[in-house]
């Protein structure tokens, strides 16, 4: 294992030179991220709008599907990146829900910069392991591998906000965006969620039933955690009259600006009163009764339960045009049962474990 993970630390830094001329010899970890990134994309291996991804070879199948709701621009959007950092068996997959007046600039920056900080800040944690002689990575590979991929999703998140508070050319002291994005590894999913966004696992049951099973919790101000912390930063936490029900994060002395989540990339402006781009990073071993994940905004979740979702997605006979059934779906129960309320943006991922290639 200590050999495999020194062999891709060397490949990383030779491949990084190989496609990115611009990398001096010891190998700058971001810029050789970013280079991948770019030759992913020319490979067709990124997917940043609707539609779907299935590389020969490849068990996914990736579904992408965005709708604009009736609020102006859509502040959603999503992204899957097979053969993630060059591994054949690596996916990253996201989905980011912005908010404010620059919340869709905000969620497009981040889904831009996350996935390659997080394999740079991989690589790094991945090379520190293997030259740590406390670290025995062969003992407990599973706990190893979760507690790397938690140190990098921590470290790169702490980036993320820190370079988009530093950006010149987009205004995040009012607007900010969700983050809820996947690595698969092999067998392993690593899950880490900020915001109100929700991944949602399709699993079957001994009695053979197809059940959900939500992997995130939807991070709202009203959660105890969450409202305790935000209390404790001075923080204000309650419902507008006209608004029963939605818990908002208030500033102590003025009624702004009022986010409906207690968790997100940006928002500086309540970044000292509890608002944290902290992620939470869980994982789930994959096996044969798994059969896929929904991630989705709360454009989906707010009209439609995790069983609907599981059994819309199941139902759909061409797995490509499953999260674009899911949306529209979304939107038929917006109608029906918020019909007063503006529609928010949908958008969804359904990211299928089992698939065999397209012909």
């Amino acid at each position: 294992m200590v050999e495999t993970m020194r062999q891709f630390s060397s490949m990383f830094n030779g491949l990084a030179r190989s496609i990115s001329g611009k990398i001096s010899g010891n190998g700058d970890g971001r810029e050789a991220a970013e280079a991948m990134a770019k030759n992913a994309k020319k490979n067709y291996l990124i997917l940043r709008s609707s539609g779907s991804v299935n590389v020969d070879g490849s068990n996914n199948l990736a579904s992408v599907f965005s709708k604009r709701g009736r609020k102006g621009v859509n502040q959603d959007c999503a992204i899957v990146w097979e053969e993630f950092g060059c591994q054949a068996d690596m996916l990253f997959c996201g989905i980011f829900d912005g908010h404010g007046p620059w919340g869709h600039f905000v969620a497009k920056k981040v889904r831009e910069s996350m996935p390659s900080s997080l394999l740079c800040n991989w690589q790094e944690t991945l090379a520190q392991a293997s030259l740590d002689p406390e670290i025995d990575l062969e003992s407990d590979k599973k706990h190893q591998r979760f507690h790397i991929w938690k140190h990098s999703y921590l470290r790169t998140c702490a980036a993320v906000d820190h370079e988009l508070e530093q950006h010149r050319k987009i205004d995040s002291f009012y607007s900010g965006t969700t983050a809820l994005t996947i690595v698969r590894q092999g067998d392993l999913i690593y899950v880490a969620n900020i915001g109100d966004s929700r991944a949602v696992l399709a699993t079957t049951s001994d009695d053979g039933n197809l059940v959900p099973v939500q992997l995130t919790i939807d991070f709202k101000p009203n959660l105890p955690q969450e409202a305790e912390r935000i209390v404790q930063c001075k923080g204000r936490v309650f419902c507008l009259h006209d608004e029963p029900g939605v818990h908002r994060v208030w500033l102590p002395d003025e009624e702004s600006p009022g986010l409906a989540m207690s968790r997100a990339f940006g928002d500086y402006c309540i970044k000292d009163y509890g608002l944290i781009s902290v992620p939470e990073v869980t994982q789930r071993h994959i096996t044969s009764r798994d059969q896929f994940v929904v991630l989705a905004t709360d454009g989906v979740w707010d009209v439609v339960s995790n069983q609907e979702a599981v059994q819309i997605v199941s139902s759909t006979p061409d797995k490509q045009k499953a999260a674009k059934r899911l949306v529209e779906y979304a939107v038929r129960a917006w109608k029906k049962k918020r019909k007063d309320i503006a529609m928010d943006d949908i958008s969804a991922i359904c990211l299928f474990f089992h698939s065999s290639p397209l012909s």
